[in-house]
């Protein structure tokens, strides 16, 4: 009877290492898709269980989570080299930096959507970025803002990498522009030589934009304000 209900016993799967779920989670989306990703994929192509999996995690947004905050720990922020940089410069090279890591990961930004990251590699990076405006005179409300303005930034961008143009390269998007009617499309057809805009120049267009105005809203709220006039 004992050796009925010892072979009954199951031993489980053995455990399996978060860092290597987590690495297997991103592969099968870098390779497959965002949607491809669901617990009973991810048990298979570790070969084990989903039992196995939720002793780690909650359900599949929390190996989402995951998945997401691995990306943001892939970016290569040098805190010394931003640091030594005026706030602009920094704030370009932290941009660049994070949307480099996005574009390794095109599957990824899907995944973004609707999701705010809140993982400790995104925490860190926005504790300092946040930490570096704070240091650069920003005020705490114009800080946060301005974090939240760039991140934003990023992300949209970032969304828009995987299949943004509907298969069309360049040139042929380019002979659309050319081939359209100028009687209807004049405006258009006048700035066809400068159409499409490549993506990257697109995006230092956009950045540039946004640091200049950063750089006005700085300077607004350091500057003196006027007291106002007694009449009399």
């Amino acid at each position: 009877m004992a050796e009925q209900q010892e072979r009954r016993r199951s031993p489980g799967r053995p455990a399996i290492a978060l860092d290597r779920i987590v690495s297997t989670a991103l592969e099968i989306v870098d390779e497959q898709g965002a949607e491809s990703l669901s617990m009973r994929a991810l048990a298979q192509r570790l070969d084990s269980g989903t039992a196995t999996l939720y002793r780690h995690f909650a359900g599949r947004a929390d190996v989402v989570a995951h998945v997401i905050d691995r990306v943001f720990g892939a970016a290569e922020v040098d805190v010394a080299a931003l640091s030594a940089l005026p706030w602009p410069e920094a704030c370009k090279a932290a941009a660049h930096s994070m949307f480099d890591a996005l574009e390794q990961h095109q599957n990824v930004t899907p995944l973004l959507v609707g999701n705010v990251p809140v993982g400790p590699n995104a925490l860190a990076a926005r504790e300092r970025m946040i930490a570096f405006l704070l240091a650069s005179g920003f005020s705490p409300d114009l800080a946060a803002r301005s974090y939240a303005l760039l991140s934003r930034y990023v992300l949209g961008f970032a969304i828009q990498l995987p299949g943004s143009r509907n298969g069309l390269d360049d040139a042929s998007l380019a002979r659309i522009f050319h081939d359209l009617d100028p009687g209807q499309f004049p405006a258009t057809v006048a700035v066809a030589d400068h159409l499409p805009v490549p993506f990257d120049e697109e995006f230092d267009f956009g950045l540039e934009l946004i640091v200049n105005g950063l750089a006005l809203a700085l300077a607004d709220e350091t500057r003196p304000k006027k007291g106002k006039r007694r009449r009399g």
